[in-house]
């Protein structure tokens, strides 16, 4: 059994929550308020996942600092622009051995930094050196009714890898592990900005061809981008990279595919926000996409069409009828 502390009761904090306790581990879960917090506790169950209940053997709190002390795990499940708030408030409470765990996807707006980044800046280097990055094809509300499936957890330290593989896994759910930190957070916070693209694409009818080719020609555009800042090509033919994406591009679970539906026919897009209940990361993410794009002259023709219709106002289809009107190329390179 291992003391764990789930920042977070969304629908991915609450199966993690229940996950964890069912594998016998002692779990806190950390609500942000404490009216939130005492509802969870009462009803033992999530607004964002709701008839999936929280086993009684979770500690439900909003005392952040009570969370995370003395656990050996503390996993991070915030909507990641909440993730240098959250982890700065979190860190003077945790141990001295605490392995933190991301399973935020995202990357911050103006500062470019990934989660690992933002990990070194607020934990410092000694806890960033050891944590460890989640990712991989799931939605929450299946792997809450016990569907077979696979993740990745990515670290610099190998026992951290290790240690987070063992206890994360079960019966259905295989945890793989890699070193690749920099690919994993890429492919899981890219993917979401290709499936609004791939999204704008059904939602104005162009079909299957259509959206292969976004998820295709997509995925090649995370792979340059993450080559380019130090990751293994290889990461993004695997659950972080290709499964990540083609999961996020075609459920109809997915938060960030139904954005792009909606634009594609038609809505503006702080209609299409202002109605959801759960953070649809990909809008945050397109713009700061763009601008790593900008910043290592890397070209990524989709993500920037997409940054396009998020911030720029081009319609969806002037967007893609832009892309197919670009220069003729080789496939690779």
């Amino acid at each position: 059994m291992t003391a764990i502390a789930v920042l977070g009761a969304g629908a991915f904090g609450t199966v993690w929550a229940k996950i964890l306790a069912e594998r016998g581990h002692a779990v806190a879960l950390w609500v942000r308020g404490t009216d939130a917090a005492d509802r969870i506790a009462a009803a033992r169950e999530s607004s964002h996942l709701p008839g999936v209940p929280i086993p009684d053997a979770v500690t439900v709190t909003a005392d952040l600092a009570a969370a995370v002390a003395g656990k050996a795990i503390v996993l991070g499940v915030t909507p990641s622009h909440a993730v240098r708030e959250v982890f700065s408030a979190a860190a003077p409470a945790l141990a001295a051995d605490a392995v933190v765990v991301n399973a935020s996807k995202g990357i911050e707006q103006g500062t470019l930094a990934t989660i690992a980044d933002i990990y070194r800046e607020v934990l410092g280097d000694e806890c960033a050196a050891r944590a460890a990055y989640l990712s991989g094809p799931t939605f929450a509300k299946e792997l809450a009714a016990g569907l077979p499936a696979a993740i990745v957890v990515a670290s610099h330290d190998a026992a951290s890898a290790r240690m987070v593989q063992e206890a994360f896994a079960i019966a259905t759910l295989r945890v793989y592990t890699t070193d690749d930190v920099i690919g994993i957070e890429l492919g899981g916070a890219l993917k979401n900005v290709i499936a609004i693209g791939a999204g704008i694409a059904d939602g104005l009818g162009y079909g299957h061809n259509t959206r292969a080719m976004m998820m295709t020609r997509g995925l090649a555009e995370i792979a340059r981008l993450g080559v380019k800042m130090g990751a293994n090509p290889l990461t993004f033919a695997g659950l972080a990279g290709m499964g990540d994406l083609v999961l996020t591009c075609t459920g109809d679970l997915s938060r960030n595919r139904h954005v792009g539906v909606q634009l594609g026919r038609g809505r503006r897009i702080e209609e299409i926000l202002g109605e959801m209940s759960a953070v649809a990361e990909g809008v945050r993410t397109a713009k700061s996409a763009h601008d790593l794009g900008v910043r290592h002259e890397v070209d990524l023709p989709i993500i920037d069409a997409i940054f396009a219709v998020l911030y720029e106002g081009k319609s969806p289809g002037d967007a893609v009828a832009d892309l197919l009107r670009r220069e003729p190329r080789q496939e690779r390179g």
